[in-house]
């Protein structure tokens, strides 16, 4: 998708702007690239992409490119899998973010007569302040519950009676099953989920809006850009709305870093466009979709992208196949019987890759019957025969923020 005038000339100021980081500084640098060099805008490919081990690198600070004195705020990854990127915002930054979420909720419908109550975490982490800040420049009520303490969140859901529920996948799903399991889903007065965080499957989301008898929206958003908010879906719809006057998208194949054709699955690649704290020049995200170039029937002039269909770093191989958790989400949504929620162990025994798929059956199936036909289908459409065991309806652990889907115990 090409950049227009007015991206064009945001990339040129911010370019400026990254070379003011000590980060940009070295990357660009070490690349042998210049700001100079993009003069027209087909030659942002000229830009050098930067990733998250990049970030990491840039610990803690070294991202910032303005002054101590106008960072207003810092934000940061949680740092599970090394050290935590730190990106610092100016007060302007803040302000684009809340317009951002604002837009977000206003695509769903929501309005200032709406309870909107907030169920991810505070703090460094930027989902819980993010919504809160999109709430309240739309004029809506928000609850700021954040995260865990089911008892309480179900209690002010039914007292408060909250009208939008913000959460994860795996914290709206358990919340469903908690208020199914009680008998109080006449007691709630629940009508929308902004869901995001973590990717999820069309089955679970079926199982989220039949229980608590919601419309669902799709948010999407990373800590390293903004935070939530940079793109959800519309009423009805898979796709999701993104911000083109404060992001510019591409998608590259991600083994090679070459542009894809139009429509195809690739690797997302944003640049801000406005952000002075921290800007980032086609930043890798990892994260797998394709650019939609078709307007959308819902009149919203803003481009879309598909759904995220899974990471190019969430890729586990066993038995020499490549195995995403969407193939396992599409696999299970289209048997009858299976539940959303799985797990899969790998292990690697006598010399052998050994894997097992755990998943939750429904209804009345025969154990035996569906752990053969997951097999059978597993083997059919992914490759290889696995392990499969059924468990009953919440046999998995529920987890208040993401769930893991993934278990490889295997050594290098």
């Amino acid at each position: 998708m090409r950049m227009n005038e007015m991206q064009f000339a945001c990339l040129k100021d911010r370019l400026k702007a990254a070379s003011n980081s000590k980060f940009y500084k070295k990357k660009f640098k070490e690349s042998g690239f210049c700001p100079e060099d993009v003069r027209t805008p087909e030659d942002i490919v000229k830009i050098p992409f930067s990733s998250k081990e990049d970030l990491r690198n840039a610990y803690p600070l070294g991202l910032q490119a303005v002054p101590d004195s106008e960072v207003v705020r810092i934000h940061s990854s949680s740092g599970t899998t090394g050290l935590p990127v730190i990106i610092p915002y100016t007060a302007q930054d803040v302000t684009d973010w809340s317009i951002m979420m604002a837009r977000c909720f206003e695509t769903a419908g929501i309005t200032k007569e709406d309870r909107f109550q907030i169920t991810p975490g505070y703090g460094l982490w930027t989902a819980g302040i993010g919504f809160q800040a999109g709430v309240e420049r739309l004029g809506a009520m928000a609850v700021p519950m954040g995260p865990g303490n089911t008892e309480k969140q179900i209690q002010m859901m039914v007292d408060l009676k909250t009208t939008v529920l913000g959460a994860t996948s795996s914290y709206a799903l358990l919340l469903a099953e908690q208020i199914q399991k009680r008998g109080l889903k006449d007691k709630i007065s629940l009508k929308k989920g902004i869901i995001g965080s973590e990717r999820w499957g069309d089955k679970m989301r079926q199982r989220i809006q039949e229980e608590l008898d919601i419309s669902l929206y799709d948010i999407y958003g990373l800590t390293e850009i903004y935070g939530p908010g940079i793109s959800i879906s519309c009423e009805g719809k898979k796709e999701l709305h993104y911000w083109d006057d404060y992001l510019f998208f591409e998608i590259v194949d991600f083994q090679t870093g070459e542009p894809v054709k139009d429509g195809e699955v690739g690797e997302l690649v944003i640049t801000t466009l406005k952000k002075q704290g921290a800007p980032l020049l086609r930043y890798r995200t990892r994260d797998l979709t394709r650019l939609i170039t078709e307007p959308c029937s819902c009149g919203c002039k803003y481009p879309r992208h598909d759904r995220i269909i899974g990471r190019a770093d969430d890729m586990c191989k066993v038995k020499g196949v490549n195995i995403y958790p969407a193939q396992i989400d599409g696999l299970l949504s289209s048997i009858d019987g299976a539940s959303s929620e799985y797990q899969i162990q790998v292990d690697h025994v006598n010399g052998k890759d050994e894997m097992i798929l755990r998943f939750e059956k429904e209804g009345s199936v025969e154990k035996q019957n569906i752990e053969s036909h997951v097999q059978k289908m597993f083997k059919s459409k992914i490759g290889i025969l696995v392990q499969t065991e059924a468990l009953e309806k919440g046999g998995l652990p529920r987890s208040e923020k993401k769930t893991v889907r993934i278990i490889d115990n295997r050594m290098d």
